[in-house]
């Protein structure tokens, strides 16, 4: 920090105080045209992105209205990022159950229905007989096993796995997966075991897309039936890690229409990848009543499959703090010689201390494992069935203790035949269908919520505010750091940094305070960032002078990756990614804000700072407002839709940008999701009512005019004239 005097100078951007003492011409400092050397900021996000392989603590809040506010976030995050906020419109499932195999102690029948239309989820029902009542009801996901529900272990594996006590039985451990379904139905609960994507009876989707996809495919990059990790996709936020956990959601519908089953007794469990799906779904629905992720909650690595990962999920967040979702409700969890081996002292304490801050600290469990490889072993499969017992009331003798069984075959259980033949749509003709219906669905249900004002806020606001995955309220402390200062006569102009220090975070900026200052302050937004406010001959541009002259204070900035934060001074051409093979946005965005993203926290900085910088009783900018112009017009406008009521006015230039025209993830202006919520529309719609000044949207923006006449405010103003002048036409509205 610079002295008090130089506080007091900055400060005095924002009150007329001692202009004459504080503000006088310094013949030291540096003439505009030859600005001092540039000097890169101190700023954390200059480093390399974070990966999944990343450290991802979880610090636990310190009072309950702090985790209430917490966990509706991240839970919001969840639903936002895997493209279930709005949740896809639930169709008939149409379930068809066939070849009922009767054995003595339970059923299994074949199963499967459309979690959307056209889109099948396949698996076994076992069921038990001879119960009375209503039944507990699991839902069983599993992992990365090649065909998991129809696999059968060889006798060489199983016999090694009986020597180290992985599994006890030579017949029914040549498969976990029904060792678990038969067990269950034992103990007198409802099972259903599906498939993943493009596993066992799943083929709409190939294993190459869901598990194994590297490289960007351009006959499906396309602005019409995209296909799955285009930057289309990624703007609708589409996934693999989404559709399955909408199947898993479907799923649990299903296992709900069954008569017999207790919804007050619902529980899912499932290992590796199974285990993401086991705490991901137990995070997001409420109807989960009791989950068990096995080999999975850690610290440490968090998926590395594409099926577990999607664009903004683990952005600021991790899997520990999903499983502490769940508290206070009975959760169950193990570690093995994997990942999870520091799971005893990383992380399961902080979820302890979650479970005993709301009351429940018998209410989590880790079953440590560390001895034991990563699988969904018969020790770990005990301590399930053992948990379920205690709390769904089974009343069977503890520690519960498979049986052996007869397993049966990958003919037996096999869902298609020829009475119930496999779904032809396939492939990426159907994965282009699948995207295109979930895209339509989600676009009925947004624009009707957009022309509802209250909904509109709830849903799409909040929405956005994950896209962004800041507000201005949570901007945090911001301090000035004075670098120089010259007086140019009837204006001081002054260059320096904003820190915001609590993100570790550093903004150059130019500011230019006219004496006699009306009270308004306006960030103007460049493409060249701060140095957008001086012409060639480092003189004001005539919109700036114009603006200063009638007594605006105009602060210019370098949003990131513009101006000081580039060595050379060359502009970014694409984004940095985390280093991998595979062509994947989410391996990137899943764990770190989009450049978009960032640039628009620095436009939150910015507006915060105005807002809050206070000396003695003197008062703040009587309106803030915002121009953004060209290319960075969306910055502005995602700035504005997430800022409040702390941007007055804003005068805004699209030129027609739509976030779901980019062709490449690693566009500056790339953002995850940012179609999903009707685009740049959907954002200026929903930072109604402040005012708003405009332009490169036709001479009618239906939408946002729709939006604004509905509120019955008159505070939008379309401006459809020559764009050579456009930027006079802003400036002259702002000074109205």
């Amino acid at each position: 920090m610079k002295s008090c005097c130089n506080c007091i100078v900055v400060f005095g951007l924002f009150f007329v105080i001692s202009l004459n003492r504080e503000f006088q011409p310094n013949s030291s400092a540096a003439d505009p045209a030859a600005p001092p050397a540039r000097t890169v900021p101190n700023d954390h996000r200059l480093q390399p992105p974070k990966d999944l392989n990343g450290y991802f603590p979880f610090k636990p809040p310190k009072t309950k209205e702090e985790w209430n506010k917490r966990s509706e976030y991240v839970r919001r995050q969840v639903l936002v990022s895997l493209g279930l906020w709005p949740m896809p419109t639930k169709s008939p499932l149409n379930a068809v159950l066939h070849g009922k195999i009767d054995l003595p102690e339970y059923t299994i029948e074949k199963v499967y229905f459309e979690s959307v239309p056209g889109f099948y989820v396949t698996g076994n029902l076992y069921r038990p007989k001879n119960v009375s009542g209503k039944v507990p009801g699991v839902l069983f996901a599993h992992g990365h096993w090649k065909n998991a529900r129809l696999s059968m272990e060889s006798d060489a594996n199983l016999l090694r796995e009986i020597a180290t006590g992985e599994e006890r039985f030579e017949k029914g451990g040549h498969s976990r997966f029904q060792s678990m379904c038969v067990q269950l139905a034992r103990m007198g609960c409802v099972v259903w075991q599906w498939d993943m994507l493009s596993d066992s009876d799943s083929h709409q989707l190939s294993p190459e897309v869901v598990h194994s996809f590297k490289t960007q495919r351009p006959e499906m990059n396309t602005t019409k039936d995209w296909g799955l990790y285009s930057p289309q996709a990624e703007s609708h936020l589409q996934s693999i890690l989404g559709l399955q956990t909408l199947n898993a959601v479907r799923s649990l519908d299903f296992l709900l229409s069954l008569p017999e089953v207790d919804p007050s007794r619902t529980a899912i469990t499932g290992a590796s990848g199974g285990g993401t799906q086991s705490m991901i779904l137990a995070a997001i629905d409420p109807r989960v009543q009791l989950s068990f992720p096995a080999v999975m909650v850690s610290t440490a690595m968090q998926g590395g499959c594409t099926c577990e990962n999607a664009s903004l999920l683990r952005v600021n967040t991790g899997n520990i703090e999903f499983a502490a979702l769940f508290a206070p409700k009975p959760q169950g969890m193990t570690s093995a010689n994997d990942w999870t081996k520091e799971m005893f002292t990383k992380g399961f304490p902080e979820l302890k201390e979650i479970y005993t801050f709301l009351g429940a600290p018998k209410n989590v469990m880790l079953q440590r494992g560390e001895h034991f490889p990563h699988n969904y072993n018969a020790v770990s499969r005990s301590a399930f069935y053992t948990w379920l017992n205690q709390h769904f009331k089974l009343g069977l003798k503890e520690p519960v203790i498979e049986r052996d069984f007869e397993p049966l075959s990958r003919e037996q259980l096999t869902v298609w035949n020829t009475e119930h033949p496999a779904p032809k749509a396939n492939g990426p003709d159907f994965e282009r269908r699948l995207l295109s219906w979930l895209t339509e669905d989600s676009q009925k249900q947004l624009i009707t919520s957009a022309k509802s004002s209250d909904t509109m806020r709830k849903e799409i606001s909040s929405a956005i505010e994950v896209l962004i995955g800041r507000t201005i309220s949570e901007t945090g402390e911001v301090q000035w750091e004075l670098k120089s200062k010259n007086d140019r006569g009837a204006y001081i102009e002054m260059t320096g940094l904003l820190k915001n220090t609590g993100r570790q975070e550093e903004l150059p900026v130019t500011w230019l305070y006219p004496k006699k200052w009306s009270g308004q302050a306006v960030v103007w937004l460049d493409p060249n960032g701060k140095s957008g406010l001086f012409s060639a001959d480092g003189i004001l541009k005539p919109s700036i002078a114009k603006l200063v002259d009638a007594g605006s204070t105009v602060l210019g900035l370098d949003l990131m990756y513009q101006g000081d934060f580039l060595i050379d001074g060359k502009q970014l051409e694409q984004t940095p990614v985390v280093s991998s093979t595979r062509e994947f946005a989410g391996y990137t965005h899943g764990y770190n804000h989009s450049l978009f993203a960032q640039r628009t926290h620095d436009v939150l900085t910015a507006v915060h700072f105005l807002r809050t910088a206070k000396m003695g009783t003197h008062p703040s900018p009587s309106s803030v407002a915002i121009v953004g112009l060209g290319d960075v017009g969306p910055i502005a406008v995602a700035a504005r839709a997430v800022a409040g009521t702390a941007i007055d006015k804003a005068a805004i230039e699209t030129n027609g940008f739509r976030f779901g025209n980019l062709r490449n993830y690693r566009d500056v202006n790339f953002l995850p999701g940012g179609s999903k919520y009707l685009d740049v529309p959907g954002m200026l719609a929903a930072a109604l009512p402040s005012r708003l000044w405009l332009a490169g949207e036709g001479s009618e923006p239906s939408l946002v005019n729709e939006v604004y006449k509905k509120a019955g405010k008159n505070n939008l103003e379309v401006y459809s004239g020559d764009k050579s002048v456009s930027e006079s036409a802003a400036v002259a509205w702002l000074l109205k």
